[in-house]
């Protein structure tokens, strides 16, 4: 049987959402919505889709954050801007950042779908074109991470990270490989606060690679990338992130009791 291209919007107003979502389904797509742009983020990431809807604005990073961000990754899948900012210099910056194509709103269904079938057809929909790994890639993993759950698995056995642990592991999770510097996990992870220093990163980064390396002296999950910051090396052990409807600034909010 033939497998539906799977499409996702990433957009943070429910009902516009629906709206598309009932009509791609219609015409027989596949359809995952996400309403921020660090759960969306988590998912193409990871799971890469056939083809991304994106809006610029959402509730908790901009949408080119998340066009960035992908593309940092590899990721090739194609992303269609689908935004309410008309204004010519948007849709030139949106191209240059990654965008394979800009639909401004109000915009007409017909078109919308013409323009899908284009893209689709252009990036000769399959695994390979996007950049996807077998699927068995992601069933048996050698580290798990539940996000609703906050819960990690290394090799099959529970794994106690501390709160800021978690959202450390989480914050380069999403990113897909591509490095982050300490300037943005501390923004991330600990809000940017003043008495938030560049060595809490390194001192949580150790105890990390503690519980989750299988010799810390030498990590193969986390890397450090010299002078630029720290990346999540997905190659070595296979990832899984679970629960991708919950966002890292939730997560966040959730335990602002628990920070180290």
């Amino acid at each position: 049987m033939e497998v539906k291209p799977l499409i996702q919007i990433i957009d943070g107003n429910p009902s516009f959402t629906a709206a598309i979502r009932n009509v791609l389904e219609i015409e027989g797509y596949r359809v995952r919505v996400d309403h921020e742009g660090v759960a969306g983020l988590t998912f193409a990431s990871l799971l890469a889709p056939d083809l991304v809807i994106l809006d610029l604005v959402l509730p908790d990073i901009d949408g080119y954050e998340v066009l960035k961000a992908l593309r940092a990754a590899g990721r090739t899948m194609p992303i269609l801007i689908l935004s309410a900012r008309s204004d010519e210099t948007e849709k030139v910056l949106g191209f240059k950042t990654g965008a394979d194509d800009f639909v401004t709103k109000p915009f007409s269904l017909m078109e919308l779908l013409a323009r899908i079938v284009a893209l689709l057809r252009r990036s000769q929909y399959g695994a390979a074109a996007n950049g996807r790994g077998d699927e068995s890639d992601h069933v048996t993993p050698e580290l798990e991470i539940n996000l609703s759950k906050r819960t990690v698995m290394r090799l099959g056995e529970s794994v106690d990270l501390a709160p800021k642990e978690f959202d450390l592991l989480v914050a380069l999770a999403v990113r897909g490989g591509a490095i982050v510097s300490r300037a943005d996990l501390l923004r991330e992870v600990w809000g940017h606060r003043a008495e938030v220093v560049t060595r809490t990163v390194d001192a949580h980064i150790l105890s990390l690679r503690k519980k989750i390396e299988v010799d810390p002296a030498e990590p193969e999950i986390i890397v450090t990338a010299r002078q630029a910051g720290y990346r999540l090396a997905l190659g070595a052990p296979r990832l899984l992130l679970i629960g991708v409807g919950v966002s890292l600034a939730n997560s966040r909010e959730a335990h602002t009791n628990g920070r180290k």
